[in-house]
């Protein structure tokens, strides 16, 4: 008797990381080593390219082709952030069936754990045979449940590294304050991370200010002021989402669209403009931007290793039976930093943020605590280069 053999879709969703195509390089090689897949496909361009039926064929792809996955940042096969109604998901299910797909990974963040779901939720609604599982992506580390996410030890790594060396930069001319802003809209895991530049605090971040904070003008004034009567220079850094008690974005541009497709920036180039005007020191703003996301020289080793991991596991999973869930990591109660995978339902993570908890945020609001530093330190894999200075 012939064996019944099914075809396999992913689909990316949502920003990309250093590491998504590390997951993408987990799924094409444990898809192409499981005797129930016959073909593996891409949606070119995310859910978009699914409806308009481009579907990039992914089964043969060479060893060659695939090692480079694993040192290109963005996605090999598009991402988009498209907004769906429920006909486009009926829609769907028709391509689906029309290409004989039976197996659904859904690699993302939180909007795209909720694609997920409501594709899984119209499946078992209409007793549709196609099983669905959700792979976590992202690199602001805000999708439930999990541990964490890959794509953020990376972006935590580099934000870390360059923190490190703008600090040692402005140690050798100690004249100016320089606020660097890093990405997150409303969880400050990015951020909080540069506390790992240096834990001897020679060059580390002075300040840090997270979105799940509301944000007071007139106490990051004085927390500067205080500063300034011990270092004439230093590095303060800044989520991009920052709001006020009022729920306002901080800065001159503040948010500039609507919806989960808000986009955030301007907050240090405010802060830096109000230094110099309320407090009459030199400051200047930089923000790294897409560079976070995007940087292959500084990822993170474990978060390559995660990624991969995670794309076996969702393949793994889906050709056992399993659909509705997404695969989560697991931190070990262990001495040293272990992981393991568990799957969990998909409407525990369907736009459900996950922010810094209140130990991880010091009692003054303005940088990150001991227990933050030790969960985070094992994230960003080898050492961080030492650094010297003699001034």
């Amino acid at each position: 008797m012939a064996k019944v053999t099914s075809n396999l879709l992913v689909i990316h969703g949502g920003g990309p990381t250093a590491v998504l195509n590390a997951s993408l390089y987990g799924v094409i090689t444990k898809a192409s080593q499981s005797e129930k897949i016959h073909k593996i496909y891409g949606a070119k361009n995310g859910t978009g390219g699914l409806l308009r039926e481009e579907l990039l064929d992914l089964t043969n792809r060479t060893p060659e082709m695939l090692n480079t996955l694993l040192t290109s940042p963005g996605t090999a096969i598009g991402t988009s952030r498209d907004a769906l109604e429920e006909k486009d998901y009926r829609k769907m299910i028709a391509i689906l069936k029309k290409f004989e797909i039976k197996y659904v990974l859904f690699n993302g963040g939180n909007g795209t754990m909720d694609t997920c779901g409501k594709l899984f939720q119209l499946c078992q609604k209409e007793a549709v045979d196609i099983q669905v599982i959700g792979i976590p992506k992202t690199m602001d580390n805000d999708i439930g449940v999990t541990d964490h996410c890959p794509g953020y030890a990376s972006a935590a790594r580099y934000i870390a590294q360059s923190v490190k060396e703008v600090c040692c930069d402005v140690k050798s001319l100690a004249t100016r304050i320089v606020i660097i802003e890093a990405s997150g809209r409303n969880a400050g895991w990015v951020a909080a991370a540069s506390a790992l530049a240096d834990e001897s605090g020679v060059y580390a971040p002075e300040l840090i200010y997270l979105p799940e904070v509301p944000f007071d003008e007139n106490r990051f004034l004085a927390d500067v002021k205080q500063k300034l009567q011990v270092k004439k220079g230093f590095v303060i850094v800044v989520s991009e989402g920052l709001r006020d008690a009022t729920g306002k974005p901080i800065g001159q541009s503040g948010e500039h669209s609507t919806g989960r497709a808000a986009q955030f920036g301007g907050v240090s180039f405010y802060l830096a403009d109000l230094i110099t005007q309320k407090v009459g020191y030199r400051a200047r703003a930089e923000k790294p931007g897409l560079l976070g996301r995007a940087s292959i020289a500084l990822q993170s080793e474990v978060d390559v290793k995660e990624a991969i991991l995670v794309g076996v596991e969702a393949v793994q999973a889906i050709t056992q039976g399993q659909t509705g869930k997404m695969v989560a990591l697991q931190r070990q109660a262990v001495p040293t930093y272990q992981i393991e995978t568990v799957l969990v339902p998909l409407e525990e993570v369907m736009l459900i943020e996950k922010k810094l908890p209140a130990l991880f945020i010091n009692e003054t609001n303005n940088g990150v605590t001991p227990a933050f530093i030790q969960w985070c330190k094992p994230l960003i894999g080898s050492d961080l280069p030492a650094m010297t200075s003699w001034n």
